[in-house]
């Protein structure tokens, strides 16, 4: 208990510890770089949202052990689980140390692979460094269902100060921010409310804060998010109608619904979201009829579609165009790591367009896992075009995918299916694979390309250096690469 004693006592009656660790000071006068920011539960002790399961601790190198809090976290819909998440800030380099405190273990793992942090264990504690922010999954003995969940990110310099004579209710509850100025600042505690952001405006969010309602993002422009900070059980942060939004930073847990929706906007920023949903139709990052959105440095876990890209649905209509994901680690435990182009508008007299996704590019891309039971569904990387969609141009590239629970690597076809759609896809057209590494571990089934019929096709695609389990398609093969009818133009290299 005492550690979360300490906690509130911080958050109550030192404030400018909050930001900063007290021994991180004294770190960065020793070493000129290394600093470390950790931040305090944002509310009085409650043992609710706290997962026992670890104890996490980290310092600069050679300095004081800083307790992190290990908040409890929701995963895979299939098996209803919870893991753990903890987070904090550095400059420089920190040691971390985890502790497995039910049970014995005989290894620990840190994923993403390609990281390549090799931790050592000593006295039944994990020791890794870390010499650059990483969002990554510490995993005692193969264990995905109660991992611990790392998010880090560099020390931001732009974060305002907390203000000075707060009282103990005030950080409680969080004090209101105020909507109507250009500077919006969310302090230490929790936050209730309506968030309706203005234009022109910045959004601050410290690392003690916890929101429990989202942004409301809905026909502005010029608006920028920075988050230190915490959305617990919130659903759907949406931008929609709007044009220059950055949102950088923000952690989402225990969503009830999807992380983020972007929804006709154009010129967006989705930069280093960490999400870990496992509740019903908990997609991650959802675009609809958007063009030129970046996203990148993210760490997306989802019981549903990681990142999706469509068109039409409900009340949206419109194209989307020039999207790009990268430096990202998606994991899905349930569905695809990436849906392409099922929704969009079938012509009719009020609409009578049909749609195009174009221009789109995924990479250097970890996936963690994939599990979809519906075949039809299947795919790390799904394009299934629906409902008079015609998408080409996209590229995948240096993309690499360490598990397929049950599922397949890549499908890419013309999609019709009752529960969706009104209409086949108009096409998929130049699809470029690169540099995409499946270990082969799991159970995977065959990856799969056709089309619907003689003026609905797949045409173009390039499978440039993919390999499965370490050998290179270089054709159709059984149990690796099917391909079916209405389809043009496959090439390998």
């Amino acid at each position: 208990m005492t550690k979360y004693i300490a906690a509130v006592v911080c958050v109550l009656g030192c404030a400018a510890a909050v930001q900063a660790a007290p021994a991180a000071p004294a770190a960065a006068a020793a070493s000129g770089a290394d600093r470390l920011q950790t931040f305090a539960f944002p509310q009085p002790i409650r043992y609710t949202h706290h997962n026992d399961d670890f104890t996490v601790r980290v310092r600069t190198p050679g300095g004081v052990w800083q307790d992190l809090y290990e908040y409890r976290v929701k995963v895979d819909l299939d098996t209803k689980q919870e893991a753990s998440m903890v987070y904090f800030n550095f400059d420089g380099s920190v040691e971390v140390a985890v502790q497995k405190n039910n049970g014995r273990f005989s290894a620990v793992a840190v994923r993403p692979d390609a990281k390549g942090i090799k931790p050592t264990v000593k006295d039944g504690v994990a020791y890794f460094t870390l010499r650059k922010p990483e969002n990554l999954s510490v995993e005692f003995d193969g264990d995905r269902l109660h991992n611990l969940h790392l998010f880090t990110h560099a020390i931001r310099k732009d974060m305002p100060a907390i203000p000075e004579g707060l009282t103990s209710e005030q950080i409680t509850q969080g004090t209101a921010p105020d909507f109507t100025q250009p500077t919006v600042f969310f302090g230490p505690g929790i936050h209730a409310g309506e968030f309706r952001l203005r234009s022109n405006s910045t959004v601050y969010i410290h690392g003690s804060a916890m929101l429990k309602n989202p942004l409301i993002i809905d026909g502005v422009e010029n608006v920028r998010v920075v988050s230190d900070g915490l959305f617990y059980g919130v659903s759907q942060l949406q931008i929609r109608n709007s044009k220059k939004v950055s949102i950088d930073g923000p952690i989402f847990v225990n969503q009830p619904e999807g992380t983020m929706r972007c929804i006709t906007s154009q010129d967006v920023e989705e930069r280093s979201i960490r999400s870990i949903g496992g509740a019903p139709w908990s997609d991650g990052l959802g675009h609809f009829a958007c063009e030129r959105v970046n996203i990148s440095d993210s760490f997306i876990r989802t019981s549903d579609d990681c990142v999706t890209i469509y068109n039409h649905r409900w009340d949206i209509w419109g194209n989307s165009r020039d999207i790009s994901v990268r430096d990202s680690t998606l994991w899905a435990d349930v569905a695809h790591a990436v849906m392409i182009g099922i929704h969009g508008n079938t012509p009719s007299a009020a609409h009578p367009e049909p749609e195009v996704i174009e221009r789109i590019r995924f990479s250097n891309i970890d996936v963690l896992e994939h599990d979809e039971d519906d075949p039809e569904y299947e795919g790390v990387i799904g394009i299934m075009a629906g409902d008079d969609n015609l998408v080409r141009d996209v590229v995948f590239e240096d993309i690499r995918v360490e598990r397929i629970e049950e599922g397949m690597l890549f499908n890419l076809h013309i999609a019709y299916t009752p529960k969706y759609n009104t209409s086949p896809g108009r096409g998929i057209e130049n699809v470029t694979l690169r540099n995409i590494a499946f270990s082969g571990k799991g159970s995977p089934n065959a990856s799969v390309i056709y089309g619907h019929d003689a003026n609905r096709k797949v045409k173009g695609v390039l499978l440039d250096n993919v390999t499965v389990a370490g050998k290179r398609l270089t054709g159709p093969e059984q149990n690796v690469l099917h391909i079916g009818p209405f389809v043009e133009g496959v090439s390998y290299k």
